[in-house]
């Protein structure tokens, strides 16, 4: 029986990957892979928009390899590659926007929200879109904020296939449970950053004195009671971490604390997100001390990904009238 096919990307930026990362998208990633056929890409080339420094583009990229099997992707079981080492993408993408419509790509709200930026930042959805068709993806795990791009993935792959033929499967979003939204610890209004950082951000490789002091110095609400509520949303956001971290229901919490400070409470999220990524912690310190490793594995991945890759661009050529190349 063919498994269902599933890809996600990550931008290789931030200085690790963040609490918000690992619970809303990173964690799945690692349930999923005995049910489907993964693909998950560190996405270099996304973090262009981004402009940073060429050794730490280079460095974080490894990295994040490192991170993402410390926190359970297996590359046994999934295909791990960056997305640069498969030139097929930005070809794909310039393929895909010459049918994408101007006012379709104004319309994305990353680009909106930022009020504008780069040409790369306004394409960032043209070339997501490549990222997900080239694979043939039946699903794609999204975030709420994440939908819109995955319509106009849909739309362009509908339009492509209505005027070529039938050539990209159309990707849904990702059927599993769907990833908690952490917000930042200093302004619970907003989600937790890798972009942003500071005081209010969780970095899975934080050490515990750090941990223990960025959530114990969150921002927490008037009154003293430990419940989920809109007017309270820094503790619902720590509930939130808490249920995550100790695997228990957020009403479980709410009555457990009830009566209790807000300061027993924290110490207690503080305790439960250290103990949460302790073995990733110690796993990462492994694998970044053999990089020879960690490029081994993006080897490997780029020659499962590059061989599908080939495939659909094949395709895509012949099928819009590109005059092959003389072998």
């Amino acid at each position: 029986m063919t498994r269902p096919r599933v890809l996600s990307g990550i931008r290789p930026t931030g200085e690790s990957f963040q609490l918000g990362n690992y619970v809303g998208a990173v964690r799945h990633w690692a349930a999923m892979q005995d049910e489907n056929e993964c693909f998950f890409f560190l996405a270099d080339l996304h973090a262009l928009t981004e402009t940073p420094q060429p050794d730490a583009l280079r460095r974080r990229t490894r990295e994040s390899v490192a991170e993402l099997l410390a926190m359970g992707v297996d590359p046994a079981r999934s295909t791990v590659f960056a997305q640069s080492h498969i030139p097929e993408h930005p070809e794909l993408a310039w393929v895909l926007g010459c049918l994408t419509g101007f006012g379709e790509a104004s319309r994305m709200t990353q680009f909106k929200e930022k009020g504008g930026g780069t040409v790369g930042l306004f394409y960032y959805p043209v070339l997501q879109a490549a990222d997900i068709l080239m694979y043939q993806a039946n699903a794609v795990p999204i975030g709420e904020d994440q939908r819109q791009h995955l319509e106009l993935t849909r739309d362009v792959a509908a339009r492509f296939n209505g005027r070529y033929g039938e050539t990209f499967t159309l990707p849904g979003a990702y059927a599993g449970k769907p990833g908690e939204r952490i917000k930042d610890l200093q302004d619970p209004a907003r989600k937790m950053s890798k972009t942003i950082g500071g005081s209010g951000t969780v970095w899975v490789l934080d050490e515990p004195a750090v941990v223990t002091k960025k959530v114990k110095s969150a921002v927490t609400d008037t009154g003293r009671e430990v419940r989920v509520s809109d007017d309270k949303p820094g503790i619902t956001n720590l509930l939130t971490i808490l249920s995550v971290a100790t695997g228990k229901a957020v009403p479980e919490l709410e009555a457990a604390y009830a009566g209790k400070g807000y300061g027993d409470f924290k110490a207690d999220v503080a305790e439960a997100v250290v103990e949460m990524f302790a073995a990733t912690r110690a796993r990462y310190v492994e694998l970044i001390a053999d990089p020879a490793y960690l490029d081994e594995v993006l080897a490997a991945g780029a020659a499962t990904a590059g061989a599908v890759a080939r495939t659909t661009m094949t395709t895509v050529r012949e099928r819009i009238g590109l005059l092959a190349p003389k072998p």
